[in-house]
Order: C-alpha cells, then structure tokens, then sequence
C-alpha cells in the first residue's frame, strides 16, 4: 500500500493521546513512504497528521467539497487538493485513489466513511483494507454495537471476525497488508435461505 486514505476528527478530541497518535501515524506514514488522502481540513486530528507529514516533505492529498472550502476550513498548504461538489463525490474520490483506509477517533463523518467502506466491503464493491486505529480504546463501544447486530441476526459472523483492529499501527497495517474479503457467495446464499424460513 503507497497511498493511504485516513479518516478521523475534525476536532481534537479531550486529553493528548489522540493528537500523540495522529502525529504517530503521520511519522509512520513517512518513514515507510506512504502517501496520506484525506478530507483536506486544517483542523482537528486531519490537520495534525497532514501537518507531520508535509514538515516532513511528504505527499499529502486533500479532497474537500466546495461548500467546505468556502467555510475556510481547507488546509492551503497540501501537495494536492481536489474539490468536488457533494460529500458524496469526496467519499467516491477518496475510494478511488487509496490504496486502503485507517479509521482513527472522529464524530459523525468518520462514522459515514468509515461505514461506507464496510457496506463496500462487504459487497465487493471494493477489496481495499479499513483498518480501525483503535486509540485509547475508542471504537470499542462500536464494536459492541456489531457485536449486538451480529448476535442479532444483521451482521454476519464472518463479516464481524474479518474487522483488522489495533492500537499499535505497524501491527494493524500488517493485519491491512493480509486483508482477505469475505466470498460474497455465501453469505449471500445464507441470508436468502434464511429469508424463505419462518
């Protein structure tokens, strides 16, 4: 993997250990020559590795909605900044052009993106790793929501075991490197017999 897509918070998060590990990936994203992709903000826990990276000379790729560049969010400094018109065209973008995803803490928009790539995933609509950055443990409690959705029937249990997670980046970007997707087939058997029973 050359290029990899993050998605993480706009905001900084409470306490240093987020901002420790963003500026941890960064470095990491530069010593091993990768390039980084992500929503191209000067703000939060984005701006802080895209910062490590380009103090460093690295390349660094921004893809931001116009509406959010005219609302003076946008890092002026990247290597490279696409603009499109929707959110939905970003996530498009970023799928695009990455080589694979790392989920790090973030709100609202790191769930959407990080759920997209699942749900693509899932479908075959993309082979790219997610891998979840899970600092201070802070996706556990989504885990325990799949976990739930898995006891109740909507996840599959192959789906569930094939997450890659850790709080350490060289090992979850080896978990990334040994990415297997799901055989679509069946599962895709399995829920429909489930569906003509009961």
């Amino acid at each position: 993997m050359t290029r990899i897509c993050v998605f993480c918070g706009s905001s900084m998060g409470y306490g240093g250990e987020y901002r420790k590990a963003a500026k941890q990936l960064g470095a990491f994203f530069t010593a091993n020559k990768i390039e980084l992709v992500y929503g191209g903000a000067d703000v939060g826990l984005m701006k802080v590795i895209a910062d490590t990276m380009l103090a460093n000379g690295s390349h660094v790729t921004g893809v931001m909605p116009g509406h959010l560049v005219d609302r003076g969010v946008v890092h002026h400094n990247l290597s490279e900044l696409i603009t499109v018109e929707t959110m939905a065209e970003r996530k498009q973008i970023m799928v695009e052009i990455s080589d694979g995803f790392i989920a790090m803490p973030g709100g609202f928009g790191t769930l959407d993106e990080l759920s997209e790539i699942l749900t693509y995933n899932q479908l075959r609509i993309s082979d790219k790793p997610l891998g979840f950055l899970n600092v201070n443990h802070y996706f556990n409690h989504l885990f325990r929501f799949f976990e739930h959705a898995a006891g109740a029937g909507f996840v599959r249990k192959e789906h569930l075991e094939n997450l890659m997670v850790s709080d350490n980046i060289d090992e979850l970007i080896a978990k990334m490197k040994n990415y297997n997707p799901v055989e679509i087939g069946k599962w895709i058997k399995d829920i429909k017999v489930e569906s003509n029973h009961g």
